[in-house]
């Protein structure tokens, strides 16, 4: 594996690294004798100083690549007045580590702590620990009489475990940024929250692409702000975030609105266009339904992400931008791969990190906490404070639990219900009358979906699975009937999920239920399975 540039970042020790005239190559300075290990080639050292030590900086500068040839130094003042004082330290350095541009994907990077006041490191120490510096640590000891004049170095590992205080403080700052991520909702799903936990850690310690899939209504988007949002909060981004809906972009169009174009590129091109991947630099490109873009725009991507930089329409030089690629889709990439309209190497190159939202009807354990945030919501937005009587609260909730209420639209589907009770209701309150419309509501609502999606005759729906005698030998009676099974099928996830939706009723009156194995056996009679229902779709 090719190796990273290694990059140092330390204080001028005013004392330990002084010296002047040929006698200073005859004492141990640990910023110079850093540079001089074999095993520790340091391909650049970012070497920050106090302003009333600017000439011991450039001497320092200066002997580094006498020893080191390979190093590039390169000297960053800090406005530090009192190194004994901790906020005045804490802040320099702090805004140091802001305005500094880290790419942990592509160098490795060590802060040496031997250097400068006690504060000083200390302060270091603090800001590596909490990952504004993306490092690790680097001690140097001076020579012992056996070894020459490079003294001796350890690389430190941070292992909070050890740091009773830091690590509270660090998991508090993980707990903060996991809840962030889910909105401030107490979300109940075990796998949805152990999914976030992933995300958050991955968001926060990686730029590279993330894909995330799941059904239309999941909350994609949303996610995807608040990924930006909370990189934003860590320091970790400085620019904006862009979001574009590929669906929407079509012919010339789409190369021009993410690439930009130059002036004269095209017939009514009058101007300069900078493009959504420039506007994105430095910052995150959101980039929903990206299996709805064209193949000619997938390889410009492809190249965009991989070497920052890319052509604009008509023009024959090359822009950088440097973004993180955060994808959404409710396709099967997989499938679209396999259908020669989505490229299979720029698939490899986003999936590096996918997650999975599931739809509402798998978190149905998370409606109850969603409602009170979205009443929340609504009294912001309104200024009117609605909350649901326990009676009312109860009918919704065993409504929305039950196998008959399909979420559709998932999230959406339950803002706009929690949404129009809150309007209708009066003093305040929603009532058990309000419920009750609702749910009917949702209920036409869905059926109508249903109905839309019947509409494939069903011998068509049959054709796909049967073969013309198999088809002759089923009661017309009962071909209707299958042909609702398979649609269930094949909206469903799971057997299990598919049997509750399709005996929802009948379950109720039986004590134990086996969904799946009632299905099993019901597709078994026409020689059918639900796996190659699903498959045959796919």
């Amino acid at each position: 594996m090719k190796r990273k540039p290694l990059v140092v970042l330390g204080l001028l020790g005013p004392m330990l690294d002084n010296g002047r005239g040929a006698e200073r190559w005859e004492r141990w300075r640990p910023t110079v004798a850093l540079c001089q290990h074999e095993e520790l080639l340091v391909d650049r050292f970012e070497l920050l100083y106090q302003p009333r030590f600017t000439t011991l900086a450039k001497i320092v500068s200066t002997d580094i690549p006498r020893i080191s040839p390979e190093t590039d130094v390169r000297l960053h003042e800090v406005a530090i007045d009192d190194a004994w004082d901790f906020a005045a330290v804490y802040g320099a350095l702090h805004d140091f580590a802001r305005s500094y541009r880290f790419i942990p994907e592509r160098e490795d990077y060590l802060v040496h702590i031997t250097t400068g006041s006690h504060v000083s490191q200390i302060c270091l120490f603090l800001l590596t620990e909490s990952r504004y510096l993306p490092a690790r640590l680097v001690q140097t000891a001076p020579p012992s009489r056996e070894r020459g004049m490079t003294g001796s170095f350890s690389i430190i590992d941070l292992d909070l475990s050890k740091y009773d205080a830091l690590a509270s403080r660090f998991q508090q700052q993980k707990v903060e940024g996991k809840s962030f991520l889910k909105g401030g909702i107490q979300t109940r799903s075990k796998a949805f929250n152990a999914m976030i936990d992933q995300i958050e850690q991955v968001a926060t310690s990686s730029r590279s692409p993330l894909l995330l899939m799941g059904p239309t209504g999941a909350g994609k988007s949303q996610l995807a702000r608040r990924i930006y949002e909370l990189k934003k909060s860590r320091r970790q981004v400085e620019g904006k975030l862009v979001e574009v809906n590929c669906a929407t972009l079509r012919g010339d169009g789409a190369m021009s609105a993410l690439f930009g174009h130059v002036r004269g590129a095209f017939t009514g091109a009058n101007t300069d266009r900078s493009g959504l991947l420039r506007a994105a630099d430095g910052g995150v490109l959101f980039l929903d339904e990206i299996g709805e873009l064209g193949l000619d725009e997938q390889a410009m991507l492809l190249r965009a992400i991989e070497e920052r930089r890319f052509l604009p329409h008509g023009s024959d030089r090359e822009v950088k931008s440097e973004f993180q690629l955060i994808a959404g889709t409710n396709a099967k990439l997989q499938s679209r791969v396999r259908e020669g309209r989505f490229r299979e190497d720029l698939l490899a190159r986003i999936n590096l990190w996918s997650f999975t939202l599931p739809a509402l009807c798998d978190r149905r354990e998370d409606i109850e906490p969603n409602i009170d945030y979205e009443l929340e919501r609504y009294a912001l937005e309104t200024g009117d404070r609605v909350v649901l009587n326990k009676e009312a609260r109860e009918a919704f909730l065993r409504f929305a639990r039950s196998p008959g209420a399909l979420w559709t639209g998932n999230f959406r589907d339950l803002t706009a219900a929690i949404t129009r009770m809150a309007t209708l209701a009066s003093g305040g309150r929603i009532s058990v009358g309000i419920v009750s419309s609702e749910i009917a509501r949702l209920e036409s609502s869905w059926k109508q979906d249903a109905d839309l999606d019947a509409g494939v005759s069903t011998v068509d729906q049959l054709h796909e699975l049967l073969d013309e005698s198999a088809i002759a030998g089923i009661d017309p009676f009962d071909r209707v009937q299958l042909a609702e099974v398979v649609r269930v099928c094949r909206k469903s996830r799971t057997l299990s999920e598919a049997g509750r939706l399709l005996f929802s009723a009948s379950r109720l009156e039986r004590r134990s239920v086996n969904d799946a194995d009632r299905l099993k056996k019901y597709l078994a009679r026409f020689g059918l399975r639900f796996e190659s229902i699903v498959r045959q779709q796919s």
